[in-house]
């Protein structure tokens, strides 16, 4: 079931209904039934993953707090992450890594035959391993205490509003919530739903209006040369922030209706003037995820140098992995590292540089080349993400740097109403998010009257309606 779809307009309602129409005691029970009907609507049998994970981490979990001797919590965690990673990795990477050797034994025409595991993704499969993952390495380590009534830690592997695409939530945040005695609050229903309602707008009318064009331009890689790419690629970012952030938005909305509090997954990247920021802001639960389960253990920074940047690049290189199991993704994950190093390597230079030309006594100015600098590479990495294949990243770079046809362009962009429209929504996403950045909008808005604030309210709506795109277009995070 998508947010965007005519079946979750009729099942939200239900459910909230429903929910506060009930003791609380019961709340959790209907909970669980809505996330296991909301998941089912892709796949039924796939919740028998859901369901499988569940009981291992369950019991994993227990026998963990109860064990006496490190070596018996060790066999417990090695269960759970065999079963995670097992089903993530038969579901999601075995096709991959066949794919790459039989590639690799044709080569040499050596025999490969070892058949396809052909089988459909199952839906958001990588956060809910990720976030019951997180629940056994920390009992593992002592920082939780397993969950002893088993609906709610199954409620807390399966919570429909971030199912999917998250945020991916710690069991110490979320647990907790499961127990509370929840009140039906008017000012935090209207603050959940106005949540729901610029999510709606930034999916609709921001991210699938750009995913006109910019799945035009990669779907037919060698059609398009020069600036048609790169504002492609610069679409393909914002469509991806907009898409993920409106789903997030639309997540965290519904769940505060209902009187849970999910974690702000995103900090206007836009808006990072270094690519470290924008790892700070960007899809902020799983950048902490992958700090705290991967990057730490690793070592960190507290390593000799050059350790430490590689354990930078391998969680980069595993991270572009997470995304999808192509060859275009780990790339895309390498990129990133790379640009993290070669900010940390070129820190003393670039500082020396620019106080001699001058520029840090413009900070304005310095401010502003430091986003465009940010968004335009980390907009050239889209140029793998949002290819099918290696081949297509290759003709479509080659394309973005030939043919510079201002004039053609121009007349293209005079012809079509989708690129004019595209061009005006992220505008408004940049002065909306820049105007955030300043006043807090949210605040604002909540500090004015009445009629002023469903004024607005009805705009929102109307932008929707009349420039939105419908269809009910999957969310990109759900390849993932």
């Amino acid at each position: 079931m998508l947010f965007n779809s005519i079946e979750f307009i009729i099942f939200f309602p239900l459910v909230f209904i429903a929910y506060y129409s009930m003791p609380h005691k019961f709340r959790w029970l209907l909970l669980l039934a809505a996330s296991y009907y909301f998941y089912m609507c892709w796949r039924v049998e796939y919740i028998l993953l859901i369901v499988a994970s569940t009981v291992v981490d369950y019991f994993a979990a227990i026998h963990m707090h109860k064990s006496k001797t490190k070596k018996q919590k060790k066999a417990f965690l090695l269960l759970s992450l065999f079963v995670n990673l097992g089903l993530l990795f038969g579901f999601k990477y075995f096709n991959f890594l066949n794919d790459s050797f039989r590639e690799v034994f044709n080569y040499y025409n050596l025999f490969y035959d070892v058949p396809a595991f052909n089988v459909l993704l199952p839906v958001g499969i990588s956060f809910y391993t990720f976030q019951t993952l997180s629940y056994s390495i920390d009992v593992y380590r002592g920082r939780t205490k397993p969950e002893r009534h088993f609906g709610r830690f199954a409620l807390y592997v399966s919570f429909f509003p971030q199912l999917v695409a998250g945020p991916i939530e710690r069991s110490t945040r979320l647990l907790p919530q499961f127990s509370k005695i929840v009140s039906f609050s008017n000012s935090q229903v209207v603050s959940g739903l106005r949540l729901v309602l610029w999510g709606f707008l930034k999916k609709l009318v921001i991210a699938d209006r750009l995913g006109v064009y910019v799945g035009d331009v990669f779907t037919n890689a060698g059609e398009y040369q020069g600036l048609h790419v790169l504002i492609a690629s610069v679409f393909l970012h914002i469509q991806v922030y907009a898409d993920l952030s409106g789903y997030t938005d639309i997540a965290r909305g519904t769940a505060r209706a209902l009187g849970f509090d999910l974690i702000k997954n995103f900090n206007l990247p836009l808006f990072a003037t270094s690519f470290h920021d924008f790892w700070k802001r960007w899809h902020i639960s799983l950048t902490k995820w992958f700090t705290d389960y991967l990057y730490i253990p690793l070592g960190g920074s507290r390593v000799v140098k050059w350790r430490w940047h590689y354990n930078i690049f391998i969680v980069f290189l595993i991270s572009g992995l997470w995304h999808g199991a192509n060859w275009t993704f780990v790339i895309w994950g390498a990129l990133h590292g790379f640009y993290q190093l070669l900010e940390i390597w070129t820190n003393s230079t670039r500082q020396k540089l620019f106080k001699l030309v001058g520029l840090v006594k413009v900070p304005g100015l310095f401010r502003i080349l430091s986003i465009a600098t940010v968004l335009l590479m980390v907009s050239f990495a889209t140029l793998f993400f949002g290819a099918k294949n290696l081949n297509d990243s290759m003709i479509l770079i080659n394309s973005a740097f030939s043919e510079f046809n201002i004039s053609s362009f121009v007349n293209d962009f005079s012809k079509s109403i989708n690129l004019q429209l595209s061009f005006a929504v992220v505008i408004f996403l940049f002065v909306t998010e820049f105007l955030h950045s300043k006043y807090n909008l949210i605040h604002f808005i909540k500090q004015k009257p009445q009629i002023i604030r469903w004024s607005i309210y009805v705009i929102m709506i109307f932008i929707i309606f009349n420039f939105g795109v419908f269809g009910e277009k999957e969310f990109i995070y759900f390849e993932f």
